[in-house]
């Protein structure tokens, strides 16, 4: 009797560790916000999307309201073409305004969307078209390290 009751804890005690590892995979795969929501599609084209990935969250006012479905390279205006996936539930104006954003310093980056003020709402498969790009951290260096160049030199003459 004693032999099953240790067979059971055990037992019991694989499952949770798996558990938990099948957790772990979907939060580290960005996966764990899996949701079967409604949702449109709306595309955004950015000249550069730094390190961007899909089903990065949109948000807007701090709250998740979709999120990144495709990206693709536009081969005839040499932008990145984002496709986000909103959920349903969120309406927002024609005219708002999209950014790519970093969480932090060096965190994961994500989209900004601000509401506009027009009346009519964007609907399924509308664009975006007052859109910012990524800010890459290595290209501030180099434009403020040039900077300070040219004024060093620029003291010399």
């Amino acid at each position: 009797m004693q032999r099953k009751s240790i067979d059971l804890w055990v037992g019991l005690f694989v499952v949770l560790g798996a558990a938990a590892l099948f957790f772990l995979a979907l939060k580290a795969g960005n996966m764990s916000s899996l949701s079967f929501e409604k949702t449109y599609p709306v595309v955004a084209r950015f000249d550069n999307i730094g390190g961007l990935k899909p089903r990065a969250p949109v948000k807007s006012a701090g709250v998740v309201v979709g999120r990144v479905g495709e990206i693709r390279f536009d081969d005839k205006s040499f932008q990145a073409q984002v496709t986000m996936q909103m959920q349903a539930g969120y309406k927002f104006p024609k005219d708002s305004s999209v950014k790519i954003l970093t969480a932090g310093l060096l965190g994961e980056q994500y989209i900004g969307l601000e509401p506009g003020g027009d009346t009519a709402l964007l609907a399924a498969g509308d664009r975006i078209k007052m859109t910012q790009s990524a800010i890459v951290l290595e290209n501030l260096i180099s434009q403020f390290l040039f900077s300070k160049a040219a004024e060093g030199s620029g003291d010399k003459k």
